[in-house]
């Protein structure tokens, strides 16, 4: 059985490793040169595009951002999973706010900006306090901007004058006031059922992931099964197949939807030691065919992202529960070059593994972890 990944990044590498087990081959597609890789070496395959599609069981994304013409070739395949519908939706936030707005999911006000002229009307709509997005290949922070008051509103005039918004439009959204980020990774099959991992909860620092917890601490029943309503709602209305993540902002007892991403997702990467079955392996089910696999939480987990550095000790997997998953990439600032799972049995306990785990690292890279390991040490009760 052969699942063809588009994107040859970490993300197939990790569909790659948990292939392997259920016999199932993983190639990637490098889409910037067309080239079939091994995922894990890169290294080209002696085959081409076409022969990959046509050999292979389904084809899947690692990324949102496969150019058009590669999406629309795969899509012509009638093995392409989730559809190319998702993976376009996901790539352009119009899109995705559109689909929101069409099932009526909660999210952030906000207006469509395809003329700069336009931001004076948006803040007679919405208000002066915005977070200012490109409404395609932003991500990690990038291509955003942040509007406090009308009075920054002619530098930042300044600095999108440039932009094309008619290519790419903007989607400025009213900044919301939320109590912390979460995220449901869900997984739904060819036949539509669907099983949910429990809530996450996410640390960023200067708009990239840098913690996810899971399950998260302080989470209803209700509130758990809110966002897996959302996410049926969405999946339903794609006829999705796969892993989708959804990511929310929780105010009081609501969440609103920030974003979706329709593939794998960073902040299920605890699910690789801390739940019975990984969010990649449940991908690959799905996409194949093959029986979903449980989704539950072995005990409470973190990942923690390896960003921008190389130097730190290998000794951290003296600490039980603390696991390494290194990329093999060069180093780069701000660039994702591994990540760190760490299991514990109740949220106290895993506090205390992210305060050793400290000691083996420079903190000026991990500057969340010292805090998420302290709230954790003074949980009493797990819920």
């Amino acid at each position: 059985m052969k699942v063809l990944v588009y994107g040859a990044g970490q993300l197939a590498r990790m569909m790659y490793l948990a292939g392997t087990p259920l016999g199932i081959d993983v190639q990637a597609v490098d889409v910037n040169s067309q080239a079939v890789v091994n995922p894990i070496s890169k290294e080209p395959l002696n085959t081409t595009l076409e022969q990959a599609i046509l050999a292979a069981e389904s084809l899947t994304a690692e990324f949102e951002h496969v150019p058009e013409a590669l999406l629309q070739q795969a899509h012509d395949s009638g093995k392409l999973r989730p559809g190319m519908q998702a993976i376009l939706t996901g790539a352009d936030r119009v899109r995705e706010k559109a689909l929101l707005e069409k099932l009526h999911i909660a999210n952030s006000a906000h207006r469509i900006v395809t003329d700069i002229q336009q931001l004076d009307d948006v803040l007679s709509a919405i208000g002066a306090d915005l977070i200012i997005k490109a409404s395609r290949d932003g991500y990690d922070g990038y291509g955003q901007w942040r509007l406090r008051s009308q009075d920054e509103l002619a530098e930042l005039k300044l600095q999108l004058a440039d932009l094309d918004l008619q290519a790419v439009p903007l989607v400025a959204e009213k900044r919301v006031e939320f109590e912390r980020e979460v995220s449901l990774i869900g997984v739904r099959d060819t036949s539509g059922n669907v099983k949910f991992y429990p809530l996450a909860e996410n640390l960023h620092h200067q708009g990239q992931l840098h913690v996810s917890v899971a399950p998260a601490t302080d989470v209803t029943e209700a509130l758990q099964r809110q966002a897996e309503d959302i996410f049926t709602s969405l999946a339903n209305e794609l006829d999705y197949v796969g892993v989708l993540a959804v990511e929310m902002f929780q105010v009081g007892s609501s969440l609103l939807v920030n974003e979706i991403a329709p593939r794998v997702h960073n902040s299920g990467h605890w699910t690789m030691q801390g739940s019975v079955t990984c969010q990649f392996e449940n991908h690959l089910r799905a996409v194949t065919g093959l029986p979903l696999g449980d989704t539950r939480a072995i005990g409470p987990s973190a990942m923690i992202n390896i960003i921008g550095c190389t130097s730190f000790s290998r000794q951290l997997l003296s600490i039980p529960g603390c696991h390494l998953h290194w990329y093999g990439k060069s180093v780069r600032k701000k660039r994702k070059m591994g990540h760190i799972n760490v299991v514990g049995q109740t949220h106290k306990e895993l506090g205390e593994a992210l305060q050793k785990l400290a000691e083996f690292l420079p903190l000026e890279h991990f500057p969340k972890l010292i805090s998420e390991a302290k709230r954790l040490q003074a949980i009493v009760l797990d819920n």
